[in-house]
C-alpha cells in the first residue's frame, strides 16, 4: 500500500507544475500547444500576420520590447532588443506558456528572419535586399502563442534601409550568428558537412541521414530556390534561406537522438542527422 501511495504521489507531481520541472513540451491528443498552455493570460482567436494565436496579459507588469539597429562596421547590423519583464527561456520552447518568457522572432517586411533568444543579434547584409525595409522583432511564450496586449502583438519595429551591392557594410561575415547566416568565406572548420539544394518543391539529393558523433561539428550548406527558412528540430536552430542564395549553417552536435531538419514553409525534409 504504501509503495502504490508513492507512485501516486508522483504521478500527481508531474501531472502539475511547480514540481520542480519545467513546462511539459506533450499536451493531450487532438489539442496543439497553443491549447495545452495552462491558464497564463488569456488565448485569443485573432493572430498575428505570421498565423500564431494571441495570448493576451494586463498591461500593466506585460512584457516590452525596444528595438535598435546599428550598422556592423564589417558586415550588416547589430541588433539589439531592450527587455522589461521579460525573459528569454530556450530550455523551454515549445512548452507551456509561461509568465513573462519566451523567444522573439524577427521579421523583415512580414518574412521571419530567425527566431531569437537573446538580446544581441547580428543581421548580416546578405539577408536583406537593397531599399527600405521595415524590422521587426514580436514576443512570443514557449507554446509560439504571441504575447499581446490590447488585442495587438508586443512588437518593436524599425527603419532599415540596405545601401547598394558593394557600397558600405557589404563585406561578407566572418563569422556566424547563433542562429545561423548565409554562407561565408571566413567560416570555421567543421567535421561534416551536408550540402543541399532545394528546386521546384524537391531536395537535391534525397534526404538521407547525416552520422555524427556527439561534440562533432556540422555545417548545413543550403541553396533554395524560394526564400524560406530551415529549422534543426531538437537543437531550435533556424536559418533564413534567400531566394537562390546559398545559406550555412553550424551546429556543435552537442547531444544524442536524430534530429530532423526541414523547411518552415514548403515544409520539406532536409536531412536527418543522427547523433551517438
Amino acid at each position: 500500500m504504501a509503495a502504490l501511495v508513492a507512485v501516486l504521489l508522483l504521478l500527481a507531481c508531474g501531472a502539475v507544475s511547480g514540481c520542480g520541472g519545467r513546462a511539459t513540451t506533450h499536451h493531450k491528443p487532438g489539442t496543439t500547444h497553443e491549447e495545452a498552455s495552462g491558464g497564463v493570460g488569456t488565448l485569443l482567436e485573432a493572430r498575428d500576420g505570421t498565423g500564431h494565436r494571441l495570448r493576451e496579459v494586463p498591461a500593466q507588469g506585460a512584457p516590452e520590447v525596444r528595438l535598435t539597429a546599428r550598422p556592423d562596421s564589417e558586415d550588416g547590423w547589430n541588433l539589439h532588443l531592450a527587455l522589461t519583464n521579460f525573459r528569454f527561456t530556450p530550455d523551454s520552447a515549445g512548452g507551456g506558456a509561461l509568465p513573462g518568457a519566451g523567444h522573439a522572432h524577427l521579421e523583415l517586411d512580414g518574412r521571419k528572419l530567425a527566431r531569437v533568444y537573446g538580446p544581441w543579434f547580428h543581421l548580416p547584409a546578405a539577408q536583406v535586399p537593397q531599399g527600405p525595409h521595415t524590422l521587426t522583432v514580436r514576443l512570443y511564450a514557449d507554446d509560439h502563442t504571441a504575447w499581446a496586449v490590447a488585442g495587438k502583438a508586443i512588437e518593436a519595429a524599425v527603419p532599415l534601409a540596405a545601401p547598394p551591392a558593394g557600397g558600405e557594410h557589404s563585406h561578407p561575415a566572418d563569422t556566424p550568428s547563433a542562429t545561423g547566416t548565409p554562407s561565408t568565406t571566413g567560416a570555421p572548420e567543421v567535421d561534416r558537412t551536408v550540402t543541399l539544394a532545394v528546386r521546384d518543391g524537391k531536395v537535391h539529393p534525397a534526404p538521407d541521414r547525416t552520422e555524427l558523433k556527439r561534440g562533432e561539428s556540422v555545417a548545413l550548406r543550403v541553396t533554395s530556390d524560394r526564400a524560406d527558412t530551415l529549422h534543426v528540430h531538437g537543437y531550435d536552430k533556424e536559418l533564413a534561406l534567400p531566394a537562390g542564395q546559398e545559406a550555412t549553417l553550424v551546429l556543435t552536435a552537442d547531444r544524442t537522438g536524430l534530429f530532423e531538419v526541414e523547411t518552415h514553409a514548403s515544409g520539406l525534409l532536409l536531412t536527418q542527422l543522427v547523433v551517438r
